[in-house]
């Protein structure tokens, strides 16, 4: 008997390569003895309808496009008791969590992969009640993850992202929080911060793999200081181009959980690259080991 497999597609992500492969993938999945039940969305939150609606009734959900529709599939299903495991083909413009998984470039070997792979359990965070897969993030290189038009992204895909982000290095206004975590007690003017589960932040900010485990029940915590100089700003430039972040300028912290105090409740985040309104008191919390994910192998595992 075959086994039930939903797929769910964003036709817009990307340069629109899961659509035009589409009819590939499901034969990939047919001849592995799934029959498929495809889904394309049409607007934003769809997604996370339609695998809340058919995710319990299915032995595998896979979401084809970028990030923000895994994070569309995971949080519909992230309610569930037992939800089955989930396949990400990644066919949006960066992809950083298609990155962190070590998943082929080449979607037609996604597809495969996840056929032959295992699951893998994978962290998710809780932001004020709403699901983020892999990175809450604000300030420079966050604004251009949703500002940066979807034709341009298209067309330049990471570049898009590091010449915005670029751009926001000199012009970003500064935001004073307070982040109380179970390591330490972190306050200051900040130009830039994430809390992320992944070794890509916007295609530009990277993590060594060394430091991070995609399932060990812990963030990354990473904050940047507002420059008050040029010898600061350059501080910060080298340690982004470098990839080594022990400069005085930035903390850079493993987390479980914490409380966000924002001295402006309107500032806005991003949670996997889509637009979340700010609040003066934020919760984040790690769910640990919430998914099981498709992989040929997960870097870091902890498994």
């Amino acid at each position: 008997m075959a086994k039930q497999m939903v797929i769910i597609l964003n036709p817009a992500s990307g340069q629109k390569q899961g659509k035009r492969y589409l009819a590939d993938f499901i034969s990939t999945f047919e001849e592995n003895n799934y029959a498929c039940l495809t889904y394309v969305t049409r607007a934003r939150g769809e997604a996370t309808e339609i695998a809340a609606r058919h995710a319990a009734q299915a032995d595998m959900v896979v979401a084809i496009g970028g990030d923000g529709t895994l994070n569309e599939v995971i949080s519909g299903m992230a309610a569930l008791d037992a939800p089955c495991p989930v396949g990400y083909i990644p066919a949006g413009s960066t992809n950083d969590l298609g990155t962190s998984l070590g998943l082929s470039r080449n979607l037609l070997q996604c597809a495969r992969d996840i056929m032959s792979g295992e699951p893998h359990w994978l962290d998710i965070g809780s932001f004020a009640g709403r699901y983020f897969t892999y990175v809450a993030s604000f300030g420079a290189f966050t604004r251009a993850s949703y500002s940066a038009p979807q034709n341009v992204k298209n067309l330049l895909g990471h570049v898009a992202y590091l010449l915005e982000g670029v751009k926001d290095l000199w012009s970003i206004r500064a935001e004073h929080l307070r982040f109380e975590t179970d390591a330490g007690v972190f306050e200051d003017n900040y130009i830039f911060g994430a809390i992320s589960n992944t070794t890509s932040v916007g295609g530009v900010l990277t993590l060594d793999q060394s430091l991070v485990s995609l399932n060990d029940g812990r963030f990354e915590l990473l904050l940047i200081r507002e420059p008050k100089n040029i010898i600061e700003l350059n501080q910060i430039i080298s340690a982004i181009t470098s990839q080594k972040y022990d400069c005085d300028m930035l903390t850079f912290q493993s987390i479980r959980s914490a409380t966000i105090l924002c001295s402006n409740e309107q500032m806005p985040w991003t949670l996997d690259g889509e637009f979340q309104p700010g609040a003066a008191r934020i919760e984040v919390e790690n769910l640990h080991r919430k998914i099981r994910i498709m992989t040929p192998q997960l870097p870091g595992a902890a498994d």
